[in-house]
């Protein structure tokens, strides 16, 4: 690409996102958005610096898309929040906030009123209205119900090494930090599971699932090998 084909190409580029502002969308550095052709936007959606909207994309009325994020070929319902993150080939529903630093990748649906948070990263999922993963939590091949609390470190443990296999969570469950979902799992409505669980079978409604090693304290083991001096 010579210099006047780069020229072209950013004068296209202001041309679209100027024709967006004039339609009722507000920008923080319209300088720095990068929104193709097809896109669609709704009035009073704020599009942050350094922000990439690519292919089919729809994006509702209201919402913040915010720096650094990238959406690709998705819908993003009215009123959502995304906060330096990637969305790609996925819908996300109205009031739900992802980011920063989340990544939907393809054929994820999350519902209404959701929480996506950092360094979350769900794959071809279902993620029910109000549910939530707040932090550092893997979602694969998965469908989560409705207002489901996911905790920190959670990971939907979906390949064997040879095959993907899918997991469910039901309505108002409570998946605890640090659980190893193995698929294929069921965890049926109302159930909690414990902090630190592995789960290899289906866990009954309204159950609490405990899987676990048992915690054993060696005293002394630490000196014993010149570990730890006392002071």
């Amino acid at each position: 690409m010579d210099f006047n084909q780069y020229k072209e190409k950013e004068q296209k580029r202001l041309e679209i996102a100027i024709r967006h502002l004039e339609n009722g969308v507000d920008f923080v550095d319209i300088n720095t958005a990068y929104i193709d052709e097809g896109v669609t936007i709704g009035r009073g959606t704020l599009i942050g610096p350094c922000v990439t909207i690519e292919g089919d994309t729809a994006i509702g009325e209201n919402c913040r898309i915010l720096q650094n994020s990238r959406i690709k070929d998705s819908k993003i319902e009215d009123d959502v929040e995304i906060q330096t993150s990637v969305v790609v080939e996925s819908q996300v529903g109205a009031k739900t906030k992802v980011g920063p630093f989340a990544y939907l990748r393809p054929k994820s649906v999350i519902g209404k009123e959701c929480k996506v948070g950092d360094f979350v990263e769900v794959k071809n999922s279902s993620f029910g209205d109000g549910s939530k993963a707040s932090h550092l939590t893997y979602i694969g091949d998965s469908d989560v119900g409705r207002d489901v609390n996911i905790g920190c470190g959670v990971v939907f443990v979906n390949y064997d090494g040879s095959q993907k296999h899918r997991s469910t969570v039901g309505d108002g469950a409570f998946i605890g930090c640090n659980t190893n979902l193995v698929s294929p799992v069921k965890v049926e409505d109302g159930a909690y599971i414990a902090a630190g669980s592995t789960v290899t079978k289906d866990v009954p409604e309204d159950a609490l699932c405990v899987a676990r090693a048992k915690q054993k304290n060696i005293e002394g083991w630490a000196a014993k090998r010149g570990l730890y001096n006392k002071k």
